[in-house]
Formats: structure tokens, sequence, C-alpha cells
């Protein structure tokens, strides 16, 4: 856990001043000598530092143990790896459940409306507290690829090579209105008390537990729902004519909203959605996403897949266009699953060939030449 106080407020974009905060984080492996070495990898909506450690809320494995481990593309005995929790999170990070030091009870809607910018140059200040000059890579899908992105215009100097997977440069009007409809289910929940749940003692968990159901349905594709449950009864031979839940994929949306919420917390869900309808690179940038890459020397590997309809194979090649239109040096996989957005979570050959691939090269451009077992 890093605090910041005092003089290191963060200068949000909403126009105020957070301070103090704090960044939970985990690291894996060690920082070589240089410092040279270090891989920030950024977690997506719902997800937390635990990228690669049993989770110590579910038991689950991490979110990315598939990447990340000794002998994995990210490999924690060559690189150290860096996973935060963003701001706005609730796993240890200031979020809405936080104390407000102000009034002494959890900040609720009292907490500044966070942007991924915000979250970016929050994680900088970690970079910084951990005496880490610049990043042999910053990597992560869907949110976790808006982080990149970010990464790459705000602190190009900073970061060597990157990977924005599944993911694109601002969020679509379609998404919005997904997650208008997870907040509004949020808002809608008798218990949600106006944001101020926590001092009443109660959690709006049928609202959020509707917000992930609905959510869960974009990350997969209609082929993967249709060859995991297809219109299968649930535990039954004949459909009950009733609202019980007679459709396997009934039954596994329900068990995906129950248990989300033993982990997430409602107003943190309501914050890290709004970062990502904000998020717009290039409006920042006059209207023009290649003036937020323009002479970048940062290597990129952009990831697409093919049956994503959240963030799909256009927005990633409106980003390559964008970053060559820039002049930086940038490879682009298009990778054919039928997995849907959640492909980037999973072990997918093609994936983790890529990646494995793309780290390689750039480590051999770095200078991080691999030693007996494959340490640097």
């Amino acid at each position: 856990m890093a605090v910041f106080d005092g003089a290191q407020a963060l200068a949000m974009s909403a126009g105020a001043s957070l301070s103090p905060f704090s960044i939970a984080y985990q690291t894996y492996g060690e920082l070589n000598a240089d410092k040279s070495n270090a891989i920030l990898l950024c977690h997506a909506l719902t997800g937390d530092q635990h990228v690669a450690n049993r989770h110590p809320l579910t038991g689950k494995p991490g979110w990315w143990s598939a990447l990340v481990g000794p002998g994995k593309p990210f490999d924690t005995d060559r690189y150290f790896i860096i996973c935060s929790n963003v701001l706005g999170g609730c796993m240890g990070t200031t979020g809405p459940a936080s104390v407000n030091p102000a009034t002494g009870r959890a900040y609720g809607l009292d907490l500044p409306v966070v942007t991924i910018a915000d979250m970016v140059r929050a994680q900088a200040m970690l970079i910084d507290r951990l005496g880490i000059d610049t990043l042999f890579c910053v990597a992560g899908g869907s949110m976790g690829g808006m982080q990149v992105l970010q990464w790459a215009a705000l602190y190009p100097e900073r970061v060597f090579s990157a990977m924005p997977i599944a993911t694109a440069a601002r969020h679509s009007s379609q998404n919005i209105a997904f997650h208008e409809v997870g907040r509004q289910a949020i808002m809608a929940d008798p218990e949600w008390r106006g944001g101020r749940y926590i001092d009443e003692d109660v959690r709006p968990v049928k609202g959020l537990a509707v917000a992930r159901m609905a959510a869960h349905i974009t990350y997969l594709s209609d082929e993967a729902l249709q060859r995991k449950f297809g219109r299968k009864l649930q535990d039954r031979a004949e459909p009950t004519f009733s609202f019980d839940a007679d459709f396997q994929v009934e039954n596994y949306l329900r068990h995906q909203g129950s248990t989300f919420v033993d982990r997430f917390d409602a107003n943190s869900y309501l914050y890290v959605t709004r970062a990502c309808d904000y998020f717009d690179l290039a409006q920042d940038y006059g209207g023009s996403l290649a003036r937020a890459f323009r002479g970048s020397r940062t290597r990129f590997c952009v990831v697409s897949f093919t049956s994503d309809w959240l963030y799909t194979t256009a927005e990633s090649r409106a980003i390559v266009h964008a970053l060559n239109a820039g002049g930086a040096p940038v490879s682009f996989v298009e990778i054919e699953t039928d997995k849907g957005h959640d492909a980037f979570l999973l072990e997918e050959p093609d994936f983790l060939a890529t990646t494995r691939g793309f780290l390689r090269g750039a480590a051999k451009a770095r200078g991080l030449a691999e030693t007996e077992g494959g340490k640097p």
C-alpha cells in the first residue's frame, strides 16, 4: 500500500485535488539493478491488483494467472511485474467506499468523478515512489487497454513498449448505453440510499447483481453462449412455465451476479464505468488521435479478437492507423476466436504466443538479455 498526502495531492480531471489517497498494489518477480525490467499491468473494469496471486476474498486464482508467472509470457523469473488497483476501485485504493478524512465517513458520491487519466496519473506517482523512471512495458485489456493508451500519450518517454488489448481509444455510444443500464439498476435498488448505503449498513446487492448480469453478456459472444449453453434447461427435463431460471444461461447469469456482489462495491461500479464513458483520447488532442502519439518511440503491439463485439477489431485498427500516422512503431494482431471480449483473460494459444513474442522482441531491443534460466 502506498499513501500520498500533503504536497503529493492528485490534480484530477474534474478540477478537484485529492489528498490524501492510497494505492493498493501487488508486485511479482524482482526489479533488476538498473530498474529496466519493470512491467505495469493495468486491470479491466472490475479487476484489481491480484493479477497472479490467489484472491483474498474469493480464493480464486488471479485474473491473469494464464499469462503471469514463472515461464509464462509475463515471466516473473525475468520481469518485475506491478499491478495496482485503480483510483475509484474497492480493493484498497481510494474509492467511494474509502473514508473521507473531511467527514470521517465513506466518501460515497462525494469522491470526485474519476477519469482514466486520473487513474494513470495516480499510477505514475506509484511508479515514482518505487524509484522506476521507465517502464519496460505497460499492458492491459479492456479498461486496462485504455490505461495503456493513456500512459503512452501522457508519458511517452516513460513507456518503452505497450500492449493495448481488446480496447478502444474512446468509449462508443453503445457501450455508454450498456453502462448506463448497469448504473440505473444500482441506483434503482432501494438499498442504494443515494449512495450512502455504507452509512446505513445496507448494500444494494440486487441492483449490483443485475448490473453485472447485463455487463457479462457483453463480455461473451453469441457463438460462445450458444456453444456453452444453447437452449439447454437447468436441472429439469421440461420447462416449468414460470419465471424461474429454466435455462442454463439464466442460471449462469444469476450466478455471475450473486458472486460478484461479494467482492465489489456498488459505488465503485458507478465510478469505473463512468471513467470509461468519459474516455476519448483524441478529444484531448484537438480531435486527432494521431497527435496523441506523434513522435512516440514506444513500441506498440495492438491486439484484438474476431468475436469481440464490445471493443471491435475496427476500433483496434483505428488505434493502429493513428499510431502509424503519428510515426510510432506498431504491430497489430487480430486473433480468431469465438470466445468474445473475455478471450484476453483466457488461455488462448495465439494470444499467449503473441504476448510472448512481442515481449521477447522488446526485451532484445531494450537490452534485457536472457541468462541461464531465462532471467535477465
